[in-house]
């Protein structure tokens, strides 16, 4: 299992057991993964939320991330998240085992995960570009994305 970080209490806006994938809003590649989640997680074991949209706001918050400078995807499900390729790889075990032969990756030590993880997260933009503002999910769609109650 990925090494995950623990805080005192609950995350807040999810119901026990209940995985929330954050990812950043603007960036195409990480707007691609969404959809790739999407598609591909057809027991809907993950949510999702967009870092700029309020909920993704109060879950940074609550993990101490920072809340303004997007650089790591971060997992969360109970007291526990996981960043960069830990998240990554907490994300694949969620996934039909179809996909579990890339947990194989994991034969590499988190330092250079790591470190190739931040390449890519680094110039994510310039490698693959930005939107101006957050993509809408389609309205099929949109129960997958973590909504705070009204």
């Amino acid at each position: 299992m990925p090494t995950s970080q623990v805080r005192p209490s609950p995350a807040p806006l999810l119901k026990p057991g209940e995985t929330v994938v954050l990812f950043d809003g603007v960036c195409k590649l990480c707007n691609g993964w969404a959809r790739f989640l999407i598609r591909h997680d057809r027991q809907r074991r993950v949510r999702l939320a967009a870092v700029q949209s309020p909920e993704g706001q109060a879950l940074l918050a609550w993990a101490g991330l920072p809340v303004d400078q997007f650089d790591t995807m971060a997992v969360i499900r109970d007291r526990h998240y996981w960043e960069r390729s830990d998240a990554f790889f907490e994300v694949i075990a969620q996934l039909p085992a179809l996909w579990r032969p890339v947990n194989l990756l994991r034969i590499f030590p988190r330092m250079l995960r790591d470190w190739a993880y931040d390449r890519i997260a680094l110039n994510r933009y310039r490698l693959f570009g930005k939107y101006d503002t957050c993509l809408l999910p389609d309205p099929d769609h949109e129960q997958r994305f973590l909504k705070a109650p009204l």
